[in-house]
């Protein structure tokens, strides 16, 4: 790329910040096809269209990238990227000198021989109150 090219496309980003809100919709319509979102402020509008300008200028994400960011956009990932130990490992916490021992199971967790789908759920059953179970059970490093 020269570099009469990227000061060109320095200028374009830049000239965005001169223009009004009608003129912004109307390079959101050429930018991207369709109209803008009606509650999209002029400074994400801006943001946005400078980043069309880049892509179309220098490129856009790389095709793993984009099936990385679509993976993680799935709402198992969100599960499935939470660091839990594998099956038959197990959370020890003592509580008002009470020992609670909670095994990792495949689809949850067991304690006291009843089945849970949260660590939460088990820290809320223990504690009476709402807690978040990697905390109450130390996997954040932090403790209540």
């Amino acid at each position: 790329m020269t570099s009469n090219k990227e000061a060109s496309i320095e200028r374009d980003i830049a000239a965005l910040d001169d223009l009004d809100r009608q003129t912004l919709l109307a390079r959101w319509r050429s930018a991207f096809g369709k109209d803008a979102p009606p509650s999209l402020s002029q400074g994400l509008m801006r943001n946005a269209i400078a980043h069309e300008i880049q892509i179309k200028a220098f490129g856009g994400l790389l095709p793993r990238t984009v099936s990385a960011l679509k993976a993680a956009a799935k709402p198992d990932a969100v599960a499935a990227s939470r660091r839990l130990p594998s099956r038959g490992a197990r959370f020890v916490r003592e509580w008002n000198g009470v020992l609670h021992e909670v095994e990792v199971m495949d689809d949850g967790f067991l304690w006291h021989g009843q089945q849970y789908r949260s660590l939460s759920a088990i820290a809320c059953a223990i504690t009476g109150t709402k807690w978040s179970g990697p905390r109450f059970f130390a996997m954040t490093g932090k403790s209540r």
